[in-house]
């Protein structure tokens, strides 16, 4: 396990050497219900680097995928500061947070998230049609893409004929296409068997390393963490060592 020792510095920062990618600063985030307001997350603060994967774990309830959406943008801080790949969030328009979005994040969904009439290669290709990738590095970017999580051959496939490995791994491609400085991922096996759930955050751990990529996944996997560099864990809002 590649987990920080105790002497080592403050758990929900990231390594000093590294390309700080994702930044939050003292985050709340209240919903409000008939009931009354729900604190999700309480002065919440988080710092992961370029190259570092940093898990998240916590009961269901506990705001894990809260925090994800507002470290991707998809959610808005009721208060509290947020950067992205560099960039401080507060004050952007919705068409530039949308842009920055699009660009810097990768999205990985428990449910895969796929588009069951389009092929492993059209799913994987739509980040790049909604920025408006030039045709032919489009085509340059997703072969490269299922190259690298090894779909390559089933490109011409559609969801349901694929295993729901290869589902996930076509997710995890998309995910990646745009060459993101951050991946966020939300239980992104918790619908495989453990043999394929290893196999996904194996290709994931191995991206993150090897491609400087910056990743913060929620999961309750415990053998998932052990291809981790950092493990928190949320409690009252916050991020703890696990």
């Amino acid at each position: 396990m590649r987990h920080r020792r105790d002497d080592e510095a403050a758990p929900a920062g990231a390594e000093p050497d590294r390309e700080r990618r994702v930044v939050l600063r003292d985050v709340h985030r209240t919903f409000s219900t008939p009931a009354g307001d729900v604190h999700v997350l309480r002065g919440l603060d988080l710092e992961v680097g370029a190259g570092e994967l940093v898990v998240v774990r916590g009961p269901s309830g506990s705001g894990k995928t809260t925090l994800l959406n507002v470290a991707a943008t998809i959610d808005a801080p009721t208060s509290g500061a947020v950067e992205l790949a560099g960039r401080a969030v507060a004050g952007l328009g919705d068409d530039a947070l949308a842009d920055l979005r699009a660009r810097s994040v990768g999205y990985v969904f428990q449910s895969f998230g796929l588009l069951p009439v389009l092929s492993a290669a059209e799913n994987v290709e739509v980040p790049l049609r909604m920025l408006g990738t030039d045709p032919r590095e489009r085509t340059e970017r997703v072969t490269d893409a299922l190259e690298r999580v090894g779909l390559a051959r089933h490109a011409r496939q559609r969801p349901y004929e694929l295993s729901g490995g290869q589902q996930q791994r076509v997710g995890v491609a998309r995910a990646l296409v745009t060459r993101p400085a951050v991946l966020i991922a939300d239980e992104p096996t918790g619908q495989l068997d453990s043999a394929t759930a290893e196999q996904v955050m194996a290709l994931i751990a191995d991206l993150v390393h090897t491609g400087g990529v910056a990743a913060v996944v929620a999961t309750h996997d415990p053998a998932l963490m052990e291809r981790a560099d950092r493990v928190l864990e949320m409690h009252e809002g916050r991020l703890v060592p696990a």
